[in-house]
């Protein structure tokens, strides 16, 4: 099976790379900030990272329900002048963010090595505890009511006693991947389509590692390679020959 296909019409609209880790005590928002220092000219925006927090509550003895919310700065999120390419820095980790067009592996992973560094030196955590790849593709399919095994290999199954086609659809699958000790989480869902006579569909491939990570740089980094072998396995296993041709 092909592994590194390049594909002259590449599919990919975000390709992310994510590092969680367990952050030192005490680790406040001004040493989160700091790694951009040196970067404002890369990623001259800046935004807070909030995380809302809400509770429902039965009240007595009226037992009516009663919603509060409440919100907490965790983090920054940082973008390029072009909004393609965007990293998160948050107590819990890093996040860096490629949108289209996809500039490719070598470009992203020595992107996020980088700032990875500069996270790492600047926030001091104590361990990695999860590391994930997730590459998001978008299909236009010609035509309408297709059908979806034309273009896929995996793809929701309907009872031919059911009304066909399927006006949408979304379709989670986590599966094991015991020879790289990590899982994959694949994803389908229709989209709305760019034009009339089209069938737009995603192809989401979230592949996460939390066991057995390595303390050492280099070790770790060579995980992100064996995910990113994985991960084209997995997209040529999920495609037809039809698809191939259409995306070049």
């Amino acid at each position: 099976m092909t592994t590194d296909q390049p594909y002259a019409r590449a599919p990919i609209t975000e390709a992310i790379i994510d590092l969680r880790v367990e952050p030192v005590e005490g680790l406040v928002l001004a040493e989160l900030e700091s790694c951009r220092d040196g970067e404002s000219e890369t990623y001259p925006t800046k935004t807070n990272l909030i995380r809302a927090i809400g509770q429902l509550t039965l009240a007595e003895p009226s037992e009516s329900i009663v919603h509060s919310a409440n919100s907490e700065q965790i983090g920054f999120l940082f973008k390029s002048a072009d909004e393609k390419q965007i990293f998160q820095v948050h107590r819990e980790g890093f996040t860096l963010n490629r949108l289209a067009p996809y500039l490719g592996w070598e470009a992203l992973r020595d992107e996020a090595h980088r700032l990875w560094k500069i996270y790492r030196e600047r926030t001091k955590p104590r361990r990695v505890t999860r590391i994930a790849m997730r590459y998001i593709n978008r299909f236009d399919f010609p035509g309408t009511g297709i059908d979806l095994k034309d273009y896929l290999r995996t793809s929701p199954e309907v009872s031919p006693q059911l009304l066909q086609p399927l006006a949408s659809f979304l379709m989670q699958l986590a599966i094991a991947q015991p020879e790289i000790k990590a899982t994959l989480l694949l994803s389908e869902t229709a989209l709305l389509p760019p034009a009339p006579n089209i069938s737009s569909i995603a192809l989401d491939i979230d592949l996460f590692r939390t066991d057995d990570l390595p303390a050492d740089e280099a070790k770790l980094w060579q995980l992100f390679e064996d995910l990113r072998r994985r991960k084209n396995e997995i997209f040529e296993a999920c495609i037809t020959d039809k698809t191939r041709e259409l995306i070049g």
